[in-house]
């Protein structure tokens, strides 16, 4: 049995987001994370390969947390599509609220910034794994409510599930310390599911 690791990974972790959301993702450097985590700087390129390896393995550890609970709402109301993507988009908000740091890491990282100028194919293909039940999800739901998956149907689903709470949140824990309005959830469920009970526009897959 090999030994227990001395640096754990999710402290590692915990430090990397702590330095980038205190810093910016700019100022962040191996050095740093290094003090802040106590782990020698050998051993971080020695896990992570670099510092975008760090910063990536800290951004996909937040998303993987989000995406579970995301897809747990939705697996819960498996015969009513309407009140599986209002679950889904309130769940973002109770992500934010029990894991803040990783919902602000989330905002300040943007997939593009981990794959800009990266070969990493790798990456590529594990944003992708991860990203796939969750846009099989989406147009589960746009089929169930509009009977298609039209471009234009997809859009108003992933506007009503995703864009909505994502602004809500961005606007609520711009900095640490904010806390989310008690209201929120509510104002968010009512403004998904308005949007996800507009059908009748949508009805016809040749409206895109």
């Amino acid at each position: 049995m090999a030994p227990p690791r001395k640096h754990k990974t999710d402290d590692i972790l915990d430090a990397a987001r702590a330095q980038v959301l205190a810093e910016g993702p700019r100022a962040t450097t191996v050095a740093a994370i290094a003090e802040a985590s106590g782990a020698p700087v050998g051993t971080l390129y020695h896990r992570f390969g670099s510092r975008d390896g760090v910063l990536a393995a800290a951004w996909l550890r937040a998303l993987e947390r989000f995406q579970a609970g995301v897809l747990a709402a939705d697996e819960a109301h498996p015969d009513d599509p309407v009140e599986a993507g209002v679950a889904m988009a309130v769940t973002s908000l109770a992500f934010a609220s029990e894991h803040p740091e990783d919902a602000r890491l989330l905002l300040v990282i943007r997939r593009s910034d981990l794959l800009d100028g990266s070969t990493d194919e790798s990456l590529q293909a594990q944003l992708d794994s991860m990203n796939a039940p969750l846009l099989e999800a989406l147009n589960r739901i746009a089929d169930a409510i509009y009977g298609h998956t039209g471009v234009r149907a997809i859009d108003a689903i992933t506007r009503a599930v995703v864009d909505l709470p994502t602004a809500a949140v961005r606007r609520h824990v711009r900095k640490t310390g904010d806390r989310l309005p008690e209201w929120l959830e509510e104002d968010v469920a009512d403004a998904t599911r308005r949007l996800l009970t507009r059908r009748r526009h949508l009805s016809h897959p040749h409206t895109l």
